[in-house]
């Protein structure tokens, strides 16, 4: 697929007048995911430089209407479920570039980290029975996370149910080294604050690991970099932590910060094969492309 599809290009919060709910065609769930954005103040503990969020903008709202969201939960369900939701002008291009008509998961994402949303623990409990109700437990549950927010005992609490009810954790990790993170993710939590609660959550339940790697003004992480990652996810393992599978990915949607531009393909493939070869026990799936999906046994 090339570069400039619309569907991949376009990762708008806003769809069909929804405020919460937003469906885009997602490479990594591997088609339709319905996303749910509990960040809608645009505000984040994180500052990745890769982000596409411009969090100069004045945001459309700023609170989250518990009551609202799980209405327009339902709506946009109703409509997957009647199968009317396909339908819709934006998605009709999927079957010519053979992605299936069918929502693939639903998402925690949207413009921040959703773990930091004070009532996070009851809105997932709140997709897990919408998604009961209507009859629709085949799709997953997804939660997009920095693994900021693990230590909290309310947020371990919402993973467990998330797996419990078949879904799965993908947790952010873009750097092996401290410098390394602070110039990728820009955060101030510490770096050992992310490698701890992933270990925490890995010891409890399998853990996805998501890496998005890139040039920063023509520059891209050394073997250095790469080798210190592999450490750190040796480390994971060896303290008993569960990495049921490693995504491996670069910028797909104009960052915030121009100075950021994607890998090409040969970059990103030779990071997943040495990660690979490292880690051969640990599925490593590779996303260089609007429709890309390699894996490395």
């Amino acid at each position: 697929m090339s570069s400039h599809q619309p569907e991949f290009l376009e990762h708008s919060r806003i769809w069909e007048n929804l405020r919460y709910i937003y469906p885009v065609v997602s490479r990594r769930a591997g088609g339709v995911s319905l996303g749910i954005n509990l960040n809608i103040d645009k505000v984040c503990n994180f500052g990745c430089i890769y982000c596409e969020v411009n969090r100069a903008d004045i945001p459309l709202y700023r609170n989250v209407n518990s009551a609202a969201l799980e209405s327009e939960l339902i709506a946009i369900l109703t409509l997957v479920k009647s199968g009317r939701f396909f339908n819709d002008p934006r998605f009709s291009r999927l079957l010519k570039e053979n992605i299936p008509p069918q929502v693939r998961d639903i998402a925690f994402s949207g413009d921040g980290e959703p773990t930091t949303f004070r009532n996070f623990p009851a809105i997932v409990q709140t997709v897990i029975a919408t998604r009961a109700a209507l009859d629709l437990q085949d799709i997953p549950i997804t939660l997009i996370t920095n693994a900021s927010m693990f230590h909290r005992s309310s947020v371990l609490q919402a993973l467990k149910d998330i797996t419990a009810a078949g879904g799965e954790i993908w947790a952010k990790l873009d750097a092996g080294a401290a410098a390394y993170f602070q110039q990728i993710n820009r955060a101030a939590i510490p770096f050992s604050r992310i490698l701890q609660n992933i270990v925490l959550a890995g010891k409890i339940m399998p853990l996805v690991l998501q890496s998005c790697f890139m040039q920063v003004a023509g520059i891209g992480p050394n073997s250095q970099e790469i080798a210190e990652y592999i450490q750190r996810i040796r480390e994971f393992v060896c303290a008993g932590a569960q990495i049921s599978r490693i995504q491996i990915y670069t910028v797909a949607r104009p960052p915030a910060d121009r100075t950021v531009t994607a890998l090409n393909t040969p970059e990103l493939e030779a990071i997943c094969a040495q990660i690979s070869a490292a880690l051969p026990n640990i599925l490593v799936q590779r996303y260089d492309g609007f429709w890309s999906g390699y894996t490395y046994e």
